[in-house]
């Protein structure tokens, strides 16, 4: 039977009016019901319910290790005066790893950092932590501590066998994240992917470094181009009419340009290198001359992009160990003692003076001088800025100031930008240091002022205004002077950063590998392995080969300064204390050398590193085949380190003034380079 339809109408309004206010109902039954039980939760489960513990990813056996526990805000407010009391166990077997009390203030931060912490056995591991009423627990992977230092040693061994840059790194990543993602390759290959190569790319610093370099790319392009990399050839030519003059005036750009690392590399490399290639220079030597440079000088130079950074870190190992001593006065007193990078300086003014050479690179001047390859038949240079398309028409005009002018632009921008870019902090800062002295800023030495001001600047930005600054003034100039349509000149502008992208990307692998190092703690446990050898005595000298052994691994000196410093500074401090044989002044000398030795043993592990950015970026601005400038390179560093252990942090450990040491290790270098060296052939006709 059908019902009727006014009836069946009625019936659907009723149904779905129940319906309605039915769930409108349940809904606000269970929203009472919901403030009910949350009014009735204890206080103190509220406030610890948003407290949380992050612990690493993977920690090695055996290595110290800290866990941050997260306390929010209001959490720090209700319990001002309050002391916590916290204890982290092994929850399988009850073990305590540590426990103590935090005491809350107004200056108690939100992360409280615990360290110290230690275990034993690899394997999957779960940790209890508890502080006060909170539990949790964290599940942690326990590595065999020398596991950490595989993925960067197969990546430099298999570059250095294959010859492939690209493929050692990529497989040194890939090793690395196998290791963090449970021995399992094919997420290790996954992760390598769309992690750690993202993320090297990610960060802001890393993005303005490749940005420079391409643009700068671009620049060297256009004045390719338009004729004037060969008129600045035939005009220093002139000036340089031989091998050794073209090394010499390599050498003396690269002290020149000493306020940034970067910005010197890649103006002296592709400045000089047609002077070079004309006069029969390797490329591999050009390099060398770069990197040897680049580094050394702006470590040591006391105005540079790097003396905000090394003083932040020797000011905050300073007030670590409560002293008040002036850190920029304190880094001006280590200069005498960083042997390695004067030494360095030394050593490739001197190869350029005898022009006399050994090992690799010897083979490689006598091929250049006798057949005129800059280039080995084997070689795959980073950058090949002397293609078909990057070179001038026979005729154009050689002008040797439309190459001269934009590089000029290029370092004029960066002494401009630094300062304007670090006035305001650099300022502050010293206006907090005068009124600690009780002077005014204009009573303060003025190589402190103008350091003070370049160490707060933002150099990555600067370097990049710099490269778009150039890069327009040589577009500018082949438009004016009619040389390129702008048509050519953007080709060749894009030209010049195509050559480039081998480069960047092997810079992208080697941060990519630098993170792995990091999260591996590679560089923990070499500080683990050298701390069980470290005496007042011998303390310089372990300082600086610890240095290099993790700026060698890692392809950093920066993060190599920033482990070490807060270590070895406090550790030099300390021990003369405990010996009394160590007078006041052997004292002062050990803490000086060690520090220096943090400093020097960075840039001496950095610069022998082949997947160190700088070393990339020597090979990259010469045109230079990576490997082959890494070879050719070791053999040098290396004799400078020698002489730097042996006449520098040896002696000065065991009390010998460091002005009788210095002037016996330059003195080394000449004799070493006079007798060891051999001479090329055709120069010595």
């Amino acid at each position: 039977m059908k019902n009727h339809p006014d009836s069946a109408t009625k019936k659907r309004k009723t149904i779905r009016h129940f319906n309605h206010a039915s769930i409108f109902k349940i809904f606000a039954f269970l929203f009472i019901v919901i403030l009910l039980l949350m009014g009735s939760l204890p206080i103190k489960a509220q406030e610890t319910s948003d407290i949380a513990v992050k612990a690493p990813r993977v920690v090695l056996s055996d290595i110290s290790f800290k866990i941050t526990i997260h306390l929010p805000i209001k959490f720090l407010m209700a319990h001002q005066g309050d002391s916590l009391h916290y204890q982290i166990k092994k929850a399988d077997s009850g073990e305590l790893l540590k426990e103590g009390e935090i005491t809350i203030n107004d200056k108690t931060p939100p992360n409280i950092v615990i360290d110290g912490l230690k275990i034993s056995h690899s394997g999957k591991k779960l940790l209890h932590i508890t502080l006060n009423d909170y539990e949790t627990e964290q599940s942690i992977r326990i590595l065999p501590a020398f596991v950490s230092i595989l993925p960067p040693l197969f990546a430099i061994t298999l570059a250095l066998i294959t010859r492939q840059v690209i493929v050692a790194l990529f497989f040194g990543i890939w090793l690395g994240v196998t290791f963090l993602y449970d021995y399992n390759p094919f997420l290790g290959f996954l992760h390598t992917l769309d992690e750690y190569i993202v993320n090297a790319m990610a960060s802001r610093e890393h993005v303005f470094i490749l940005v420079f370099s391409l643009v700068l790319g671009g620049m060297v392009g256009v004045i390719s181009r338009s004729g004037g990399t060969q008129g600045i050839v035939e005009k220093l030519s002139k000036l340089s009419k031989n091998s050794r003059g073209g090394q010499i005036a390599t050498w003396l750009m690269g002290v020149l340009i000493f306020f940034d690392d970067y910005a010197n590399t890649l103006i002296v490399g592709n400045t000089m290198r047609p002077l070079t290639d004309k006069l029969r220079i390797s490329r591999e030597k050009l390099s060398y001359l770069v990197d040897s440079t680049a580094a050394p000088v702006a470590n040591i130079a006391i105005i540079s992009t790097w003396i905000g950074y090394e003083i932040s870190l020797i000011n905050d190992a300073l007030l670590q160990m409560g002293m008040t001593d002036n850190a920029y006065i304190l880094f001006l007193r280590t200069i005498p003692f960083n042997f390695y990078p004067i030494y360095t300086l030394i050593f490739g003014l001197m190869i350029a003076v005898f022009l006399r050479d050994f090992g690799p690179m010897w083979k490689a001047e006598r091929r250049t001088q006798s057949t005129g390859a800059v280039l080995s038949a084997e070689a795959v240079p980073l950058a090949d800025l002397g293609t078909r398309e990057l070179l001038a028409d026979e005729n154009t005009p050689r002008r040797w100031y439309n190459a001269l002018i934009p590089v000029g632009m290029v370092i004029l921008v960066v002494s401009i930008g630094l300062f304007y870019t670090g006035w305001d902090a650099g300022m502050a800062q010293l206006a907090r240091e005068a009124t600690e002295r009780g002077v005014t800023i204009g009573d303060l030495p003025f190589i402190r002022r103008v350091s003070a001001i370049i160490g707060e600047s933002d150099s990555f930005a600067v370097l990049m205004w710099a490269a778009f600054t150039g890069s327009i003034t040589a577009i500018i100039m082949a438009l004016s002077q009619r040389l390129l349509s702008l048509q050519q000149a953007l080709e060749a502008w894009v030209n010049g950063i195509r050559s480039m992208v081998m480069a960047a990307i092997i810079l992208t692998s080697a941060w990519a590998i630098g993170n792995i190092c990091g999260d591996l703690f590679t560089a923990d446990y070499v500080v683990h392995l050298t701390q069980k050898f470290l005496s007042p005595h011998w303390l310089p000298l372990i300082t600086f080969i610890t240095s290099g052994v993790i700026a060698f691994a890692t392809g950093t000196s920066w993060g190599t300064m920033a482990i070490l410093m807060p270590i070895a500074l406090p550790l030099a401090h300390k021990f003369p204390l405990t010996d009394p044989t160590i007078d006041a002044t052997h004292a002062m000398g050990l803490l000086l050398s060690t520090t220096a030795a943090v400093l020097a043993g960075a840039t001496f592990g950095d610069h022998c590193s082949p997947i160190s950015d700088t070393t990339i970026m020597s090979s990259m601005a010469s045109g230079a085949d990576h490997i082959d400038h890494v070879r050719t390179q070791l053999p040098y560093a290396l004799s400078s380190a020698t002489v730097a252990i042996l006449l520098g942090y040896i002696p000065v450990g065991f009390g010998i003034s460091n002005w009788i040491v210095l002037p016996l290790g330059i003195v080394a270098i000449v004799l070493l380079i006079r007798f060891l060296g051999k001479p090329i052939q055709e120069e010595s006709k």
